[in-house]
């Protein structure tokens, strides 16, 4: 196996501003410098007085040249969403998806792996964390990749059961499973709605370039040269599970115990992806799915390794805007009932009334809630999986579904509720934080992987 060019979708719109300080050569052979503007024009794009269907940009002769993206969204729907100008290496494609414009980035993998680690967290994290996320994140790209190519194949070999070399392809490098498209459903009796979001939303390009996939800057942001090295060191290593790239996931802070894969996405048991504590002691994890356990769990601070003030391991895993949320081992926030049944309103679509009471469920290994059930005055519906309560119980995302709730008022309806919670993210694979305090503490990359994703082992899939 070769290292793959991988196709990063970075933004979209109706007009895309960028810049080229070197020379750049268009798909049309056209020599570009400096500004430009493609807009959507009557279902092409319109740049430099011409019509494309799609157009490419390549630099003229330096590998280091790069392009510049003008209002680059970061943190989508985040509390600390904010625009910026970045910069990347490689290719520039600009596609039509939408009635609007898409511009995607083409890079190897290794350069892209390069900036993912310093996205995701400072690159003056301790190299062995840096090491064990430049495997996970490559992990969960190469899975991705193969998962989606052996989907397509899959679908050619329908509708020609006899092109042998299509099957080859399905049982060659990344043998894969494919995830299901369904990702929602409502009852008959229209008494729950689940759904959960993956990867497949994208059909144009491999990953974006946000926290939906993976963080992706380009060199918005200076790598250092331990980030470059923890790369190179770990050149085409990848997480395997028998003959299996490892879907690797990660999250800021698991809140102390590791969620287990099916209670975040499809309905598939992974087994190096499974509930733990998250520390290496004796102490054995309280069954968090019993409402009890997880209510003491999470209203009281249990040793491990993500439970951390250190403002120094902090910095060197957290950037600048993730500083921005201090609290995140454990946290407390409060609503007004206007406030919150106005809330899920505008979030859900649906008028539940006042809110009467919010009843966990169904809880996963973490005690994370996966079904959630909200009881308003004019009806009751349950909802999951974890980021969907996530999303319809907070503006942006709540940090995560591990809560339990207090309510106040003497009236049947209440007047506030005051929400407790564990963690930020969805705590299933690698906790950022705790693989941090990990690295800090003197374990190696291995050792950190191993922990995070037991059953597992290092292989490397190129050179």
């Amino acid at each position: 196996m070769r290292e793959p060019l991988i196709s990063v979708g970075i933004l979209s719109g109706k007009e895309i501003e960028f810049s080229f300080p070197e020379t750049f050569i268009s798909s049309g052979k056209l020599e570009s410098t400096g500004a430009q503007k493609a807009v959507y024009k009557e279902g092409k794009i319109y740049w430099r007085e011409k019509m494309y269907d799609e157009l490419h940009f390549s630099p003229k002769q330096s590998d280091a040249a790069f392009f510049e993206l003008k209002d680059v969204t970061i943190g989508i729907n985040f509390h600390w969403e904010r625009k910026e100008p970045q910069r990347f290496k490689g290719i520039l494609k600009l596609i039509i998806e939408d009635e609007k414009l898409t511009a995607i980035n083409i890079i190897p993998v290794e350069d892209y792996l390069t900036s993912v680690i310093s996205s995701e967290m400072s690159a003056t994290a301790s190299l062995e964390l840096l090491k064990a996320h430049a495997v996970i994140s490559r992990s969960w790209l190469l899975n991705k990749i193969g998962e989606r190519e052996k989907g397509e194949n899959e679908e050619l070999v329908k509708k020609n059961p006899e092109n042998r070399e299509l099957k080859a392809i399905n049982n060659g490098d990344l043998k894969i499973e494919p995830d299901s498209k369904d990702h929602s459903s409502f009852s008959i009796l229209h008494s729950s709605f689940i759904k959960w979001y993956d990867h497949e939303a994208h059909t144009h390009f491999d990953v974006c370039a946000d926290d939906h996939c993976q963080r992706y800057q380009g060199i918005t942001r200076a790598s250092t040269i331990q980030a470059i090295e923890a790369v190179s060191s770990t050149r085409g290593e990848v997480l395997m599970y028998k003959d299996h790239i490892c879907d690797a996931r990660f999250s800021k802070c698991c809140g102390g115990a590791l969620e287990e894969f099916q209670n975040c996405w499809e309905n598939v048991k992974h087994p190096y992806l499974v509930g733990k504590r998250d520390d290496r002691t004796d102490y054995k994890l309280p069954d968090l799915t019993i409402e009890a356990e997880a209510d003491q769990w999470i209203r009281t601070s249990p040793i491990a390794f993500c439970n951390t003030q250190d403002r120094n391991v902090l910095s060197q895993v957290l950037n600048n805007y993730d500083q921005e949320t201090a609290d995140f081992y454990r946290w407390k926030i409060s609503y007004a009932q206007q406030e919150l049944s106005e809330l899920i309103h505008n979030r859900s679509g649906i008028d539940f009334g006042k809110i009467i009471d919010l009843i966990p469920i169904e809880r996963g290994t973490s005690g994370r809630i996966v079904k959630l059930k909200i009881v308003g005055t004019l009806r009751t519906l349950i909802i999951g999986k974890e980021l969907e309560i996530r999303r319809t119980l907070s503006t942006s995302h709540l940090y995560s579904s591990a809560f339990v709730i207090d309510k106040e008022g003497k009236e049947e309806i209440p007047s506030r509720f005051i929400f407790i919670g564990a963690g930020w993210g969805h705590g299933v694979g690698l906790c950022q934080i705790g693989a941090a305090v990990m690295g800090e503490k003197g374990y190696t990359y291995d050792e950190i992987l191993s922990h995070y994703y037991p059953e597992s082992i290092i292989e490397q899939q190129y050179h």
